[in-house]
């Protein structure tokens, strides 16, 4: 291979089968306008590559969920005319270089996926991972600007960020995670958009913001690791402007209403090369488009710098030859250009032009369709952080013992409730336990006057038109991820939909952002597998199908992968409108029940994030049957609708004694009862983490129904249950 060859592989990130896999297809040498033209497409960012074999596992839908792979987002008929679409996206690459824009051009990126299909945004969640921020300035930084870009991009769109998850640990302290989710309303009267070109002699409509250099190369930036040259990546950024967003999301709504469109896309990775090649592939039509008449701010552009930048607030819309004009005057309304660039030709090929001189003409399937598969190896997952109930014991005994010395050292008393109240502080000024209102404090949480309940609660929850109420969370706690990948990954999904379930809501439908390291190493690979292989599975036995997501790869810095972070978005519903079972004690003289699993019933007993805190191993014994707790999310929604407790939460990391510490508020205090709190022989029933239980408040008056309800409850479901206090003032 000459230096020339390499040079150029080396530049486009392209590797020599891939190049030989490009002369086979081309049945020629590549010119030189088709090497970015592959380098985009054939990005892991772009193609799937290494994951489109496994993600093929998501086929399941259900009566309200439709196949829309090749659509923009994922799509959820709720009935009474109303429809949602939503998506999660990553945004890690960029942000970590430039965080205030990564994370503002995500939130960007991320809302024109469901404006692009027809939908209204009308909510934002995120998922953050940060690493090690105490003593660490540079993290503190990345922290600060992410949460800043999210909000200021946001609030100015007017859109609300309703919910989110945040973590911290070393495994991100080179790979931060910024992943971003929105979710879109479609009521009736509002025409849906597909992004599959068609109509012979049919228009190729340029909107939005000029074309510039930001983002060139930046798919292919996205799809590798990270080195010691992150610095010299800052041009591979995109620049975002929220309020010319919010003029697109009203002039693309405006025209589709008007059905002036056949078809819309947005530029997002890879710019105008990916909606342009990837409209006219799903239709196998093509194009002649002519670069020269891309809307530019910079005349020094070439035509290379043209398909590959990824300027922000960009659409490519197909339109009828007679609806240019009125969609010319419909944008020039928001104070937009709309600018022909090209039409749908009868060669099944993609022209492109400059200046009038043709510079190729190439199937576009043969780039989308024909990128390089790859069948990375993998292995079955080893469970190996798993132990006897024995060895369990014994090191929860052991962890406990060490815990409870050591705040006794720093404490004046040796009483019981003293040693509790000093663990508790200890563990909540971990950055793990802190309270995260600093964050979603800097979000308009009720912009839209839809919220009902923001991110201070453990639910977002949305009021509809239609009076029914919309939930939302994300799930995905990288701490049960490091304990065990098989664990984790059931986790990912089962913990949001029983937080939805204890709320009484239905699970309707899952998005997913899978963020791994290098899928060049077998453990990532495994990690992956197994994952989907759960999600896959777990999906279709609590009836919510993985409609949309994305996959992030190289998330690793210098040889360290980052903790396999594979985040997911639930949406659920409420069909009645009974009050919501508040996740905080509201009010005084309120009875506290604990209910948590049988020992005859599949479940896990653990110490995930309790132990990193305390710095000794994580491990865990148990099982989680899938189909068991599939069956629960079913049976506690129905319990929940029939009992309507004033309060229920499902117990979290740090276990039963944190969850009750999150669910006091400033006025409302919680009582124990002595005789479950006393002692230190009670330390591991108030701090193991126990997979699943939850705490439900009820009034004095509600006290004999709901218990006798809870008992049949227990008894038919294999759980055990305490009344363990009452809430004070």
């Amino acid at each position: 291979m000459s230096d020339e060859l390499k040079n150029k592989l080396k530049h486009y990130r392209l590797s020599q089968g891939e190049y030989e896999k490009m002369i086979s297809l081309l049945g020629r040498e590549p010119k030189s306008i088709e090497w970015p033209l592959f380098s985009a497409l054939w990005s892991e960012h772009c193609s799937y590559k290494s994951s489109k074999i496994h993600l093929r596992k998501f086929s399941y839908r259900n009566t309200i969920t439709r196949d829309d792979s090749d659509e923009n987002a994922g799509l959820v008929d709720l009935g009474f005319g109303e429809k949602i679409i939503f998506k999660m996206e990553s945004h890690n690459h960029p942000s970590f270089i430039e965080p205030f824009q990564g994370a503002a051009t995500g939130v960007g990126g991320i809302l024109r996926d469901i404006f692009t299909m027809g939908a209204r945004p009308i909510a934002l969640a995120d998922y953050l991972c940060f690493g090690r921020t105490e003593n660490n300035p540079r993290m503190k930084y990345l922290e600060q600007e992410v949460v800043r870009g999210i909000s200021s991009y946001g609030n100015c769109v007017g859109v609300p960020t309703v919910t989110g998850f945040t973590e911290y640990d070393a495994s991100y302290d080179n790979n931060i995670l910024v992943n971003a989710m929105a979710v879109g309303l479609v009521t009736e009267g509002m025409p849906l958009a597909s992004s599959k070109a068609h109509g012979i002699g049919n228009l190729v409509v340029y909107v939005g913001a000029k074309t510039g250099k930001d983002g060139v190369h930046g798919a292919a930036m996205a799809s590798e690791s990270f080195d010691e040259n992150n610095e010299a990546k800052k041009p591979n950024i995109q620049i975002g402007d929220p309020f010319y967003e919010k003029l697109l999301i009203e002039s693309c709504l405006e025209v589709l209403k008007e059905k002036l469109v056949v078809s819309m896309q947005d530029m997002g990775a890879a710019g105008l090369t990916s909606s342009s090649f990837e409209m006219a592939a799903k239709n196998q039509v093509g194009f002649d488009m002519h670069l020269d008449q891309v809307p530019r701010r910079d005349s020094t552009l070439t035509p290379e710098e043209i398909l590959l930048s990824e300027s922000q607030e960009r659409m490519l819309l197909v339109c009828v030859p007679e609806n240019l004009e009125k969609i010319k005057k419909s944008f020039e309304k928001w104070g937009l250009d709309a600018s022909p660039i090209g039409k749908i030709n009868d060669t099944k090929k993609m022209r492109l032009f400059w200046n009038g001189d043709l510079l190729t003409e190439i199937e576009p399937g043969l780039i989308v369709d024909s990128a390089p598969r790859y069948e990375r190896p993998f292995t079955k997952y080893n469970s190996s952080k798993k132990i006897s109930a024995n060895d369990f014991d014994n090191q929860s005994r052991k962890l406990l013992e060490n815990l409870a010395e050591t705040v006794a050292i720093e404490s004046t008393s040796q009483e019981t409730e003293e040693l509790l109240k000093n663990i508790i502080h200890k563990m909540k000024h971990n950055s793990s336990f802190s309270k995260k209102n600093w964050i979603y404090e800097q979000y308009d949480q009720r912009v839209g006057a839809r919220t009902m309940k923001d991110a201070s609660a453990t639910l977002a929850i949305l009021k509809l038109p239609s009076h029914r109420e919309l939930a939302l969370s994300v799930g995905c706690r990288p701490s049960v991820m490091r304990l065990d990948t098989e664990l984790g990954s059931k986790d990912a999904l089962l913990y949001p939909a029983l937080q939805m379930a204890v709320k009484g809501f239905k699970p309707l439908a899952i998005t997913d952002c899978l963020n791994f390291g290098n899928p060049e190493k077998l453990e990532v690979m495994t990690d992956f597998v197994t994952t989907v292989d759960n999600y896959a599975h777990l999906a279709q036995l609590i009836d919510a199908p993985v409609i949309s997501g994305n996959v992030s790869f190289y998330n690793e810095t210098q040889n360290k992968n980052i903790t396999p972070t594979p985040a997911i978005g639930m949406v659920g519903l409420k069909e009645n409108e009974s009050p919501v079972p508040e996740c905080h004690f509201h009010e005084e003289g309120l009875e506290v029940y604990h209910m948590y699993p049988h020992p005859d019933r599949s479940h896990v007993l653990s110490y995930h994030k309790m132990a990193e805190i305390n710095h000794v191993k994580p491990f865990f014994c148990g099982d989680l049957n899938s189909e068991e707790w599939a069956q629960v999310v079913n049976t506690l929604k129905v319990f929940i609708e029939e009992t309507k407790p004033q309060g229920a939460r499902i117990v979290g990391a740090g276990g039963l004694a944190m969850t009750l510490e999150k669910m006091e508020t400033s006025e409302i205090k919680f009582q124990p009862f002595s005789k479950i709190f006393n002692g230190k022989e009670n330390l591991a029933y108030l701090f193991e983490e126990r997979f699943y239980e939850f705490v439900f408040t009820v009034s004095k008056n509600q006290k004999e129904n709901f218990e006798k309800s809870l008992k049949n409850y227990c008894e038919k479901n294999r759980f055990k249950f305490h009344l363990i206090g009452f809430t004070k003032k």
